[in-house]
C-alpha cells in the first residue's frame, strides 16, 4: 500500500489535520468526509488513487484530529468549510483539484463549484449521495444519532455502535469495522471512549438545519459532475438524485447497490466508477 503523510496546516486560525497520499507534483485529488466522520474514511480510496493524484483528504474542523472552534454557532457551518477548503488549496499550493466528497462534503463541493471563487478551483466533481435538496425525515434521522455522545468501556462496544449506526454504509470487512472504531474515537477524561468530534458540531447541526434548496447552486455547475447514490439511501432521494442528470451540469449518476446512506468508496465496484469518470 502507498505511504501516506500526516501533518498539520494553519487555516485561518485553525489546525487542519490532513492525510496526504502520493506524489506532490501529482494532479490534486480532495476527497472530503461526511458530517459526522473524518479523513481516516478515505484510507482505502485514497491508497487505490496514489499513483495517479496527489490525494488530500482533511479532518474538518471539529472532527478527527483538527483544532475545535471556541465560536462553533458560527464556525460549524457550511460556508465556513468552504472558506477553510479555498484555505487549505491556498496553503497547499494547488490551484486546482478534482474533488470527491461524501454527504457534507460533497454538499462542500457543490457550494465551490457552484459559486465564486471556488468553481475556478474545482475540475470534476464527484457528489456522494447528496444533492441540492435532501429528504428531511433523514435528517432526523441522522440528527437522532450525531447528537448522542455515548461513552463505552471497550473498543469492542463502541465498533457495535458504529456498525449498527453506519451499516448503510455498505459492505465492511471485520478489519474495516476495527479500523474505522481506532480512527473515531477519543478517550474521554474518565478514560471512557466517546466519538472523536466536538459535541457542538452536532448541537450546531440540529439547531441549524433548514430544509435545504441548493438548486440555483447547483445550476450554476458547469465543471463535470458525477453523482453517487446509494440504492436505497433514505438521504438522496432517487427522484432528486434523477433531477440532477438533466439540469445544471447534467450529471452522470451511478446507483450503488447494497447500500444506503452513504457508499463507503471501500470496493472495487465502487472504485472502478470513480475510475471510469477522473480518468475519462
Amino acid at each position: 500500500m502507498p505511504d501516506s503523510r500526516s501533518h498539520y496546516v494553519s487555516v485561518l486560525g485553525h489546525d487542519i489535520h490532513v492525510m496526504e497520499w502520493g506524489d506532490t507534483a501529482l494532479p490534486a485529488l480532495v476527497m472530503w468526509h461526511g458530517l459526522a466522520r473524518n479523513a481516516r474514511d478515505f484510507d482505502i480510496a485514497a491508497a487505490h488513487f496514489a499513483g495517479r493524484f496527489r490525494v488530500i483528504c482533511p479532518d474538518t474542523i471539529g472532527r478527527g484530529l483538527s483544532s475545535w472552534s471556541a465560536t462553533p454557532d458560527t464556525d460549524y457551518t457550511i460556508p465556513v468549510y468552504c472558506a477553510h477548503a479555498l484555505g487549505l488549496l491556498d496553503t497547499l499550493g494547488v490551484d486546482r483539484c478534482d474533488w470527491v466528497g461524501t454527504s457534507m462534503g460533497g454538499l462542500i463541493g457543490l457550494a465551490l463549484a457552484g459559486t465564486d471563487p471556488g468553481r475556478a478551483r474545482i475540475g470534476k466533481l464527484v457528489v456522494n449521495d447528496a444533492g441540492p435538496a435532501l429528504n428531511d425525515e433523514a435528517i432526523e434521522r441522522i440528527k437522532a444519532y450525531a447528537t448522542m455522545v455515548p461513552e463505552f468501556s471497550t473498543i469492542g462496544e463502541f465498533e457495535a455502535l458504529l456498525r449498527f449506526i453506519y451499516a448503510p454504509f455498505g459492505r465492511l470487512s471485520d478489519t474495516e469495522w476495527r479500523k474505522m472504531a481506532e480512527t473515531s474515537h477519543r478517550r474521554r477524561d474518565n478514560g471512557k471512549i466517546s466519538s472523536h468530534y466536538d459535541p457542538a458540531v452536532m448541537r450546531v447541526f440540529a439547531e441549524q438545519y433548514t430544509p435545504l434548496d441548493m438548486w440555483d447552486i447547483y445550476d450554476s455547475i458547469t465543471c463535470p459532475t458525477l453523482v453517487l447514490r446509494g440504492e436505497t439511501s433514505d438521504l438522496l432521494l432517487e427522484r432528486t438524485a434523477a433531477a440532477m442528470t438533466g439540469r445544471g451540469p447534467k450529471a452522470r449518476l451511478e446507483t450503488i447497490a447494497g447500500c444506503g446512506h452513504a457508499p463507503y468508496l471501500n470496493d472495487a465496484v465502487q472504485l472502478a466508477i470513480l475510475d471510469s469518470f477522473l480518468d475519462g
